[in-house]
């Protein structure tokens, strides 16, 4: 059967909240569309006003959140006009500026991030970045007259606009790398006392630029760590503080090869402290609670305003409703080549209003619980070897291609290089596997239905379906690289097939969702393969695992329908090993020769031949089924239809690597059509 290899998150690309990061193509119609506005907005950047120029800036950063307005903006050479006003003499129309550019590269998605990078923007961003830092000390009482702009809200931006660089561009990277940022960045994380905003986005971009990064390696110093290392033995409570000591954390295990071997214990220790602290945290409690405490205090603002005459427009929230009509679902569920998850995060200038505190502090939770889950991810299969690499430590015979194209390695039997026998130990004794298994549940209804309600928190409801993806994902991977008996042996095993099973069954709509559907294919599909391989029955009944495969073939995600057959596989071959199951295989059969014989996609065409060879390799239950559902002939009539479709399409449609397996698996069709009718003359 095909080999699941455990998955690992890349910094995101753009965001949990919903905001599409679908490259935004430059096309001629648009850009000389006689209604765009960003002829007159960038000409108003030139005025002498500084007013005007806020105005302008400030406009862009609304207007490209419609990302149709975009190539107009890109066409007008719109990142070197605004680039230079990064270093305007205004306060304000560096702040809006910078706001500008931070819409533009997150909703223009990766191609525009790149596009910007060439413009040279990060000329002008790092200067600024530098200016802020040193104005940091002798900024706190000395805003602009008339404005509330100050050096550290100029600085929120500008530092949001490089994380949205660096996700996209290894230039960015790169140049954060060479100019030194990273001594600007510690000081941002310094100011968290007096500006946790600005100390949450320098954890979140130093989160990103610090992974996979060996060239910043050799800045890394005592300094660095002494920073983050305060934070994470920090003992504020706030929700805020939790993301914040979240992502210290998640950069101090990016940099973890810099310490010696026993800070590296002390370390570990203290990030699996962390993310269980940040996992043990009840959503479904705690975003009730932060509702009702908002609501209580607008309402006690909203009649203090009402008495004395006055309109507070803090109460308005109209940033989040623009979001609403704006977001629009993400395509979330793209690999990179290295088999790592790209995730996608919306970051929007200005999206959630300082005065919404409870809203912050809900948001953070989410954050925090997301990306503990995603370094966990990262814990239990980090440092992994190449794609090449996996392929020596496998036979030819063994080895089979993912869903995505990317090789695969038997996770039942082979334990990731990285996860040390005293990482392990640490993880278990924090209980980390018990409350990623508690995070994979679906949220609580009591938080949906107050998200569902309330439009300035419905966005919400994404970030918590996302924390359980996560969760799923997570709990993949520890399947695959746990010993059983750290999972309770057989019935813990078991208890985690009912969980799943209750996820699959208990939710309509959950089955609607691509990226749910992923997780908890790949999770079912790593927990099937272990328990068949240690004999241990399966809780799923094969018409409950026909009705869910039935929804997960129909999905447009590859490695959804690849994970669903390859489900379909493991329990066909694990009952054919039993008796009276001949019916049960024939509805599998059916299901399975269903799809090699009608997919467009050859990938799909072949995991289901590859599945039909495990279910009827062997037994006398499984050479019944296969005469009743006509195996043979129905083989017989679709191999010349895909020797044809592999010809023809091959070439232009399939990597080089898939178009070696299904190579493999026009061979493997023809013995096992050999094989099958040897048997019959028997």
């Amino acid at each position: 059967m095909g080999k699941t290899k455990n998955n690992k998150f890349k910094r995101p690309s753009f965001s949990p909240d919903g905001l599409s990061a679908t490259p935004v193509k430059q096309t001629v119609e648009e850009s000389e569309d006689e209604d765009s506005p960003a002829a007159e907005l960038l000409e108003k950047l030139q005025s002498p006003s500084a007013d005007v120029r806020e105005y302008a800036c400030a406009s862009i950063s609304r207007v490209v959140q419609q990302t149709q307005t975009i190539p107009g903006f890109l066409q007008r050479d719109a990142v070197r006009k605004i680039g230079p006003l990064l270093l305007d003499r205004s306060l304000a129309v560096r702040e809006t500026a910078a706001g500008a550019l931070r819409n533009l590269s997150a909703c223009g998605g990766p191609e525009v991030c790149e596009d910007m990078v060439r413009e040279d923007v990060l000329t002008p961003l790092s200067a600024l970045l530098r200016e802020c830092c040193a104005g940091f000390d002798v900024s706190s009482s000395s805003t602009v007259k008339g404005h509330k702009h100050t050096v550290e809200d100029v600085a929120n931006e500008a530092v949001n606009l490089l994380w949205n660089l660096c996700e996209s561009s290894s230039r960015a990277v790169s140049v954060f790398n060479k100019t030194g940022l990273l001594d600007v960045f510690l000081h941002c994380l310094q100011r968290h006392s007096q500006n946790m905003e600005l100390a949450i986005s320098a954890a979140h971009c130093l989160h990103t630029a610090t992974e996979e990064n060996a060239e910043l390696m050799r800045s890394v110093n005592a300094a660095v760590f002494g920073v983050l290392e305060n934070i994470l033995f920090s003992t504020h409570t706030s929700l805020e503080y939790t993301l914040l000591r979240t992502l210290a954390a998640g950069s101090l295990w990016n940099l973890k090869s810099s310490l010696s071997p026993a800070q590296q214990s002390q370390t570990l220790t203290a990030l699996a402290t962390t993310l269980s602290h940040s996992l043990s945290l009840d959503a479904g409690q705690l975003i009730p609670e932060l509702w009702r405490a908002e609501s209580a205090r607008l309402s006690k603002e909203t009649t203090s305003a009402a008495e004395s005459g006055r309109t507070d427009e803090r109460l308005a929230c109209p940033e989040v409703e623009e979001m609403e009509e704006d977001v629009r679902d993400e395509k979330m569920n793209g690999r990179k080549p290295n088999g790592r998850i790209s995730k996608t995060r919306n970051d929007i200038y200005d999206l959630l209003p300082r005065d919404r505190l409870e809203l912050r502090e809900a948001k953070a939770l989410l954050s925090a619980q997301q990306t503990s889950l995603e370094i966990i991810v990262n814990m239990y299969c980090s440092d992994e070897p190449s794609d090449d690499e996996w392929e020596e430590m496998s036979s030819s015979d063994e080895s089979e291609m993912c869903a995505d194209g990317r090789s695969d390695t038997n996770s039942s039997l082979f334990s990731p290089l990285c996860l040390s026998a005293e990482l392990h130990t640490i993880l278990l004794n924090h209980n980390i596997p018990q409350q990623v298994l508690k995070k994979a549940e679906f949220p609580s209804a009591a938080a949906l239905e107050i998200c569902s309600k309330d439009l300035t928190w419905k966005y919400l409801l994404k970030k918590m379906q996302r924390v359980q993806c996560r969760a799923l994902t997570c709990l993949h991977n520890i399947l695959s690289s746990m010993d059983t008996e750290f999972l309770g042996g057989a019935s813990g095993l078991q208890a985690v097939a009912q969980h799943l099973s209750s996820l699959v069954f208990s939710s309509e709509e959950a089955l609607k969702d691509e990226e749910f559907l992923e997780a908890v294919t790949s999770a079912l599909r790593s927990l099937l393969q272990i328990m068949a391989s240690k004999n241990i029955p399966q809780c799923m009944t094969p018409h409950q695992l026909m009705s869910f495969c039935e929804t997960a073939s129909s999905c447009e995600l590859l490695s959804v329908r690849v994970n669903a057959l390859a489900i379909l596989g493991i329990t066909g071959s694990s009952l054919a090993k039993e008796k009276n199951t001949t019916d049960s295989l024939q509805l599998i059969g059916n299901a399975l020769l269903n799809i090699a014989m009608k997919d467009s996609n050859l990938v799909v065409c072949g995991e289901a031949l590859d599945a039909l060879f495990d279910v009827f390799a062997d037994g006398d239950e499984a050479e019944s089924a296969g005469k009743n559902i006509n195996l043979l002939s129905s083989l017989k009539a679709l191999q010349p239809g895909f020797r044809a479709k592999l010809r023809k399409e091959g070439k232009g449609k399939y990597s080089p690597d898939q178009l070696c397996v299904l190579d493999n698996m026009r061979i493997n069709l023809k013995r096992f059509i050999s094989y099958l009718e040897n048997l019959q003359r028997k």
